[in-house]
């Protein structure tokens, strides 16, 4: 996957399983960051962990742990909470994922094919673009052909990765203000500039993805009145999340981290429910963007033994 911030060729991580003291079983996954930043404190927390705690000391000892880690032990403590099980309705499936197109020229031929491959009836088609990779000039006249092969019904996001400045994300902003297409402009600046951001939403619709992560206080229910791109499995402890969603907080999109199937398997269920609140919206699954085989299986135990 080629962004803004580089080629991205490899996922790597950690797989838990927390076995609590009647037997019961709750699965989890840290996933390292795009790059490898962090991998080496990540690597010694986990090797940190202890054979056996007590349910109070892990929630206490959970916060200050790599938000990799911390998501992993929060899903593994989620299930053993009753997340997934059959008095709950089981695990959930996530709706129909937007597309992810690649950067550059691919982008064009990605696209027929999605369009060959036409959305369920009654769903309607959300396609992600990633630009900001590659010369501008470039990327917008690829932008004009995109634009004249897309339907007219469907719904466009344009994920920068932080990658633009303020010139160019005016410039993209002055050509798509009156798309109707657009759902969104996905941090299409660097998160530390927030007031750049904050200018821009005022004309067009801005997602915030990376400003989460390093701004955590943009978290806080009211602090950002537009959208929030969600990677549950790179933001630390999920079960906030999961309250927010079982609450119908507004505007909040599930989007994958490249997981297997430990980790998808919350994702889907966290979809799920933001697709039953007040703003549904099609979460960015990556349908095609990652491999087949037991890693990325529904059931945990397969995904475990697949790693082994």
């Amino acid at each position: 996957m080629v962004t803004s911030q580089g080629a991205w060729h490899e996922r790597c991580g950690w797989l838990l399983r927390l076995e609590a003291a009647d037997g019961q079983l709750g699965w989890g996954e840290a996933v390292a960051a795009a790059g490898g930043d962090g991998l080496d404190a990540l690597a010694a927390a986990i090797a940190a962990l202890p054979a056996a705690i007590a349910r109070d000391a892990l929630e206490a000892w959970l916060a200050p742990l790599p938000a990799p880690l911390a998501c992993a032990l929060g899903m593994a403590l989620a299930e053993l909470d009753g997340l997934g099980g059959l008095d709950q309705g089981g695990w959930r499936r996530a709706p129909a994922s937007a597309w992810l197109l690649p950067a550059g020229q691919a982008a064009l031929t990605a696209l027929e094919a999605v369009l060959e491959a036409s959305p369920p009836e009654g769903t309607a088609l959300t396609v992600k673009w990633k630009v900001a990779a590659l010369d501008d000039a470039l990327e917008r006249d690829l932008l004009e052909q995109l634009l004249q092969r897309l339907p007219s019904a469907a719904r466009l996001r344009l994920d920068a990765n932080g990658g633009w400045d303020r010139a160019t994300a005016d410039a993209w902003g002055d050509r798509l203000q009156a798309e109707r297409r657009l759902e969104w402009l996905e941090q299409p600046l660097p998160p530390a500039d927030q007031a750049g951001l904050e200018r821009l939403a005022a004309r067009l619709p801005v997602a915030l993805d990376e400003s989460l992560r390093q701004r955590p206080e943009l978290l806080a229910l009211g602090a950002w009145a537009g959208w929030q791109v969600r990677r549950p499995l790179v933001e630390g402890d999920p079960r906030p999340l999961l309250a927010a969603l079982r609450a119908g907080t507004p505007r909040l999109m599930l989007s994958t981290a490249l997981e297997t199937g430990i980790g998808r398997r919350l994702l889907q269920h966290l979809a799920a429910l933001q697709a039953e609140g007040p703003t549904p919206a099609a979460p960015g699954l990556a349908p095609g963007w990652r491999p087949e085989g037991p890693l990325f299986a529904a059931d945990p135990q397969l995904v475990w033994d697949a790693a082994a």
